[in-house]
């Protein structure tokens, strides 16, 4: 049996707020199998995108440990987990987090070329077509709708075929139709690189669409 992509240890996550110290997770145990698709689930403030934040690396587990194919996250300082989710890992947010002075190309040639690619407008033009934006390439993101906007961070996400994505609320703001589209395209995406997905949705029948439901409450596993 191959290592898990994930697995998180009584992970716990504890940040500084202005009334003091605020604990947002509270000793999450979690195993994530290669090519498996998770949604998590739960209500506002239950911890969701939190506990994304940490088995992404963007956030350090404060207690705890988070293992990420055979890596010890909670061990890297922030270069080594910026190298490790360059290498590895593809996000996409609820916003789009384009570069504004940049177009769709360029926005999503630049993870491949820093991460060391040759042909990266080439395999960033690829991206593009397969999102169906090829005659889009040469816009800015304020030339785009917010739907053509998503698509460009999914080609940004998955362009250097990464193990891992990881999608936070993808849909959250786009319109139900454009936002369906997005969902059919993430999975698409997701099957056709055979990445392991995971998916924080409030929307359960997204979540359905996984092959597994983490439901959180209060920063714990419900």
């Amino acid at each position: 049996m191959s290592d898990p992509i994930f697995s998180l240890t009584d992970a716990s996550l504890r940040l500084d707020g202005n009334a003091g110290p605020v604990d947002i997770l509270h000793g999450i145990s979690l195993t994530v199998a290669a090519g498996e698709s998770v949604g998590l689930i739960g209500p506002s403030g239950s911890g969701k995108s939190s506990l994304l934040m940490v088995m992404g690396g963007l956030e350090q587990a404060t207690g705890g440990q988070v293992v990420s194919m055979g890596h010890d996250l909670t061990a890297m300082d922030e270069d080594a987990l910026a190298r490790f989710r360059r290498d590895r890992m593809g996000i996409v947010f609820q916003s789009f987090h384009l570069i504004p002075t940049m177009t769709a190309l360029e926005n999503v040639a630049t993870p491949l070329e820093l991460a060391g690619h040759r042909d990266a407008f080439d395999r960033a033009a690829a991206a593009l077509a397969d999102v169906g934006l090829a005659q889009r390439a040469g816009h800015y993101p304020s030339q785009l709708s917010g739907g053509e906007q998503q698509r460009v961070a999914l080609a940004r996400a998955t362009a250097t075929r990464p193990k891992i994505l990881l999608a936070d609320e993808p849909t959250g703001n786009l319109d139900s139709a454009t936002g369906a589209t997005i969902m059919d395209l993430l999975f698409d995406l997701r099957d056709r690189h055979g990445a392991t997905l995971i998916l924080v949705t409030h929307d359960a029948a997204l979540a359905e669409r996984c092959d597994r439901i983490v439901s959180l409450r209060d920063g714990r596993l419900a």
